[in-house]
């Protein structure tokens, strides 16, 4: 029953955590690169360098938002349910 409940909760916090890194990722970028939008891959008016670059970062701030919403998640649901959702 404990992965019945807590997989639709992982999937929605997982959700709204990807919403979350991708407005962290652009207000980043921004500040970072002075521009509104990261490069493309595609993009031949950026270096290989800076698509890259941007790349790299985009992964990293997803990966870390990622760990933090689905970490959250769990601890909620632990203060919720009592157990620790396997």
């Amino acid at each position: 029953m404990n992965k019945v409940v807590y997989k639709p909760l992982s999937w929605g916090v997982g959700a709204l955590g990807g919403l979350l890194a991708g407005q962290v990722f652009k207000q980043v970028w921004k500040r970072a690169a002075g521009e509104e939008d990261a490069p493309d891959a595609i993009d031949r008016d950026y270096t290989w360098a800076q698509v890259v670059i941007a790349a790299a970062v985009q992964g990293a701030i997803f990966g870390a938002v990622k760990a933090a919403t689905e970490r959250a998640g769990a601890v909620g649901y632990r203060k919720a349910t009592g157990d620790w959702p396997d």
